[in-house]
This record gives structure tokens, sequence and C-alpha cells, in this order.
């Protein structure tokens, strides 16, 4: 065990190691589900794969068993910004932790290489390149090493939707360091890509958690987008804190930051074409509160650290399920509710498609198209769309949410089972190997020369749903792939596939609704927002003392502590440092740096009698 554990195991006996570090180190009193079972896995040895979406407490995983096992624990972490933000973090809470990348100079490098040796490091973060360096591999293998944690783990499948060749050479970490566990984490991983997670990695009968990747907090919207600049104009207007516009090229970033930059807003424009200092700037701002929104490329994203983003809008629609959740989730990570809106056109959509058929890559481009055709049905959707999400992720859920644009002004419902028949029996006669299209093209009786070269103008169902356009049928398609009757078979070509749900719906055993298709757009309702109890007055003094605190310190201000700390925090009104401890988020070293600040303010606060 080393010497970090060593320091914080001064609670009582009848706690585990690792219920210990949890509460002393990072400050909470309970793990969340899974999150034990996954580390005593890894204390024990054992290789782990976790599945669980953005702020849904994938680090801990490792960072608590890194603090137990003994020797250092190094985390292959694709970005800088997520290496630095996640370093950061735990030497604020006391943790030994550092990065290497190409941002330091060599002489720190070297330092850094040197504490490693001395095995003065709890964590260490490097990249997939530096982690397969000769050199670094001589290094580490004379060491003691506590585990090996692969992050952003889909990179390592060409089924995930942003694979990296880098990633694929860590196939050879089970080779070379046979007895070290290795624990890879993803917040987007599809059936096909963690089977191929578990096989490039070579890990040994793993233990896989996967986790709910529902983010209840997040409201998912979509808009039919018709005069772009003033919906964005107007959302943000009414939007609440700091946020993130994605737009789909540089160009469009810079005229929008422009024009928002002239409207008055406290923003900034990030993508690949800044220089890289001019990148960081930005990022930095954006981090410390200094900016309130920054429209971006996905250049812009993975590993954005900061847990009080109130929003997320897509300009623009995303490629894929994966990136539009992943992106989504920088919104609301501490917990707190969190806006993520849309806006969607036709065309737009056919440009993307566009884009994605035009790949070179023969194995890749089939792949993408099929990703982007599940965005879009997401986006045409009828049906309550975080059960499309759930649903994607293999998550299936017939519960409505509650929190979407769906759900808070729901389509009109209509007896499904005929259509649903039509569909399923038609995707049946073509023996489950016919894309949407085609399947669509059949219902329709078009008279095209590949249906008639194939003898499927015969078929019983051809032309059963002629009076219905193509729009309907995507439509009422998309819907039975929500309900979980249909299954897309993404390693074959985007076959059509049944479920065993299907079954009693082609017998007519059961009743189904379906939505109406919608096929023009109707604003929504504006609903109340889910709501969450504090004392605002005070909570704005916790944010501005955080501010004061995180400028002096040269920090982010969630680094310090989140939005959702200083609700617990206004909530329970802790008066003495134990009550301080009982605020989430609050560990022994954040109770001593500044503890004091906090409850002197508190203090303040009820002798003048609550005046806000």
């Amino acid at each position: 065990m080393n010497d970090t554990c060593t320091t914080t195991s001064l609670t009582t006996s009848s706690q585990s190691p690792a219920a210990t570090i949890l509460e002393r180190v990072f400050g909470y009193a309970t793990f969340r589900p899974g999150q034990q079972e996954v580390i005593d896995h890894l204390i024990e040895g054992k290789d782990v794969l976790v599945l669980l979406p953005t702020g849904g407490g994938k680090s801990l995983c490792y960072q608590v068993p890194a603090l137990i096992r003994e020797g250092t624990a190094i985390v292959v972490s694709p970005l800088i910004s997520l290496m630095q933000d996640q370093v950061q973090q735990l030497k604020e809470s006391g943790v030994k932790a550092a990065f290497l990348n190409s941002t330091l100079s060599s002489e720190t490098q070297q330092s850094i290489i040197e504490s490693l040796k001395a095995g003065h490091l709890d964590l260490l973060y490097v990249s997939p390149e530096r982690m397969l360096q000769f050199s670094f591999l001589q290094t580490i293998k004379q060491l003691s090493l506590a585990l090996f944690a692969i992050d952003e783990a889909h990179c390592v499948s060409h089924w995930g939707h942003d694979f990296r060749q880098d990633y694929r050479g860590l196939s050879t970490l089970k080779q070379q360091f046979p007895s070290t566990p290795i624990i890879a984490l993803t917040a987007t991983a599809d059936t096909a890509t963690q089977s191929d997670i578990v096989s490039q990695l070579a890990l040994t009968s793993p233990y896989i958690f996967k986790g709910s990747f529902d983010r209840p907090n997040i409201r998912y919207r979509v808009m039919s987008k018709y005069k772009a600049f003033e919906q964005v104009s107007k959302y943000v207007k009414a939007a609440e804190g700091s946020g993130i516009i994605y737009c789909n090229s540089r160009a469009k970033v810079d005229d929008l930051y422009a024009r928002l930059y002239r409207q008055g807003y406290k923003c900034a424009a990030y993508h690949a074409g800044m220089d890289a200092d001019e990148r960081e700037m930005v990022l930095q701002q954006f981090l410390r509160d200094k900016i309130d929104i920054v429209v971006a490329t996905v250049a812009f994203g993975m590993g954005i650290n900061k847990s009080n983003v109130r929003f997320v809008l897509h300009h623009d629609v995303p490629r894929s399920i994966e990136s539009y959740y992943q992106e989504t989730g920088r919104a609301g990570r501490d917990g707190l509710p969190a806006d993520a809106m849309l806006l969607f056109n036709e065309n737009d959509a056919a440009r993307v498609r566009q884009w994605i058929e035009q790949g070179d890559n023969l194995t890749q481009t089939p792949i993408e198209v099929q990703k982007f055709e599940a965005m879009e049905s997401f986006a045409e959707a009828q049906t309550c769309r975080r059960q499309i999400l759930l649903n994607y992720f293999s998550q299936y859920s017939d519960q409505s949410c509650g929190n979407c644009d769906i759900c808070l002004d729901p389509p009109k419902l209509i007896d499904g089972i005929v259509l649903a028949q039509k569909v399923l029996s038609c995707i049946l006669r073509l023996e489950q190997q016919a894309s949407n299209q085609y399947v669509i093209d059949i219902l329709r009786g078009k008279a095209l020369k590949r249906i008639q070269d194939a003898g499927h103008d015969q078929l019983t169902t051809y032309g059963i749903g002629k009076d219905k356009s193509d729009s309907y049928w995507h439509n009422i398609i998309n819907q039975l792939i929500h309900q979980g009757l249909i299954r897309v078979d993404i390693t074959a070509h985007a076959a059509l596939r049944l479920t065993e749900a299907a079954r009693p719906v082609l017998k007519g055993e059961c009743e189904l609704k379906l939505a109406a298709p919608r096929l023009e757009f109707k604003p929504e309702k504006e609903k109340k927002t889910l709501s969450v109890e504090y004392d605002k007055g005070l909570f704005k003094r916790f944010k501005h003392l955080r501010k004061t605190l995180a400028d002096e310190h040269e920090v982010p201000p969630f680094v310090i502590f989140s939005d959702a700390t200083l609700v617990d925090m206004a909530n329970k009104l802790p008066t003495s440092p134990s009550e301080f401890l009982d605020v989430s988020g609050v560990g022994q070293t954040k109770l001593e740096r500044y503890g004091s600040a906090f409850l002197q303010l508190i203090n303040d606060y009820q002798n003048r009698g609550n005046d806000h």
C-alpha cells in the first residue's frame, strides 16, 4: 500500500480501505452503484471493463484502487486538457499525481520520470503514444505498477465512433505486463464495440460493469431549424450559466461567435484552425468562468472536465449518437438540471451524409453511415428521446422519461399494430437481409430494377404501404427500432433484424401504440424546468468566494468545489469542521484548505439574519 493510503486510514476499522479513501480523500460518504464492485475486482488484480456515462464516476473506479494497490497507476488518456484537469483535481485532494505530455519542458519531464522511478507518484497520466514509446516501456518494466487504466477505451475499436490507430497498439500491454490488471473505461460503447475492446486489449475474463447510461438531469430537446441565428440568440438569452455551442465547420464557428459577441455575450470561438496557445487561452477562460459560452467544433470537448456547464446546443446535427451523447454529456456533470438542444433540418442531414459517404475507407465508411442514420432517426423521433438513447446503448427501457420535448409535449398516439405488422412481415419476407430504405421501397411498391431483378416485386408485402410517403415509413420503422422490435445489424450492411419482442406483435397478441408521424414542425410548449431547492442568495456568495479562492490558487473554480457541493453546502449549512466534512465532495485536504473561509461566510450570513 502506498503512503497516501496510509495517511488516510484514520477512520473506523469497520470501513473497508476503499470506503475510507473515498471519504477521507474525495469527500464522498458512499459509492455510486457498481463502483464498489469494480474497485474490489481491481484491488484483487483482475481486469475490468467499465461502461459509464460522462459524469458517472468512472475516474474513481481506478483512482481509489491506485491509492490501495502497491506501486503507481499508469492512466492512458487521449487529451492533454483532460490529463491536466484530472491531475489538478487529484492534487487539490492531496493525491500525488502527475502527467507527461508535450506541453512540459524536457527538464520537467525528466523530473517526473525521476519521481516515478523513486515510487513517489500514486498516478501518472500519459498519452497512448507516450505509453508505447520503447524508452517509457523499458522504464516502467523496472517498477512496481498498481494498474493500467485505459480511458476513452472505445478509441481502440474500429466499431467505435472515435477509432484511433495509436490506441490499437495498447494491445501489447497484456503481453508485456501479464500480472498488472487493466481497467478499460468508456462512456459510449455499443455491443460490437464492447466485445472489440475486450478482444483488442486482450483482457483476461474481465469483470464487465455497465452502469445506467441515463443522465436524468439533462433535458433533451430538438427544434426544427429554420432561422438558425435567431433561434440560437433567443435560446442563449433564456439559458442560465455557461454553455457550449457545437457547429460542424470552422467557418460556422467563426461566424456564429462573431455575431453573438456583437450582441454582447461573453463568448469565444474554438477550433483546430486556431493556434495552440489561443485554444488553450479559450479553454482556461471557460474553465475559470471568465467567459460563459464557447462556440466550437468537436475539437473542443472530450475531457472538458468542467462540472457546471448548464447547456449544450448543437447548431448542426452530429455524425453519430455516440458523439451526440458524449457532447451533450458535458452538461450537468454536477447532477444539477441541464439542457441539451439540437437544431435539426433535413438539408443539414443530407450534407453530413454526403460527407460521410465520400469517405475513402471501405471498412469505416459503411459503419459511419449507419451510425449517422441512427442519429437522424433520433432527431426525427416522436417517441421519448431518452428511451431512444438508452435503447441504442442496449439499456432497453419501456418507460418515458418526462424530461424531453416529446414527453413534455406528447404527439398524438395511434393504434400501430397493423403498421408494425406490415413492416415486420416485409423484413421477414426479405429474410432479414435488407436495409431500411429497401424495406420502404418494397412497402411502397416502387418499380425499381434491383427489386424486379431480385424478384421481390412478387412478395406479398410488395406495395402494401403505397398510400404513405417514404418519410412516413421511415418514421414508423424508426419508432419500431426505438421500441426494441427491430435492431439494426451494423456488422451486416445495416440489415434490419427482428428481436424476440417482435413475435407477439406479428401474431397480434398485444397492443402497440405508435406516435402519429409529425412531418412538419410544431414549436414546443415551454414547461417548468426541474427544480433543486436551495438558498439562492447564499449559493451566489459561495460562488463568489469560490472564484476568489480559485484565482488565488490559480485553478478553475469547479476544481475547488463543484456547483453540486455548493448546493449541498447551502442546504446543510455546516457550522463546524466535522459538519463541513459531511458536505458531499469535501474531503480532508479540502477541509484544511478551504473550510475556514466557507465556515466564516456561513457564520457571517446567519448572523446577518439571512439578509439577501
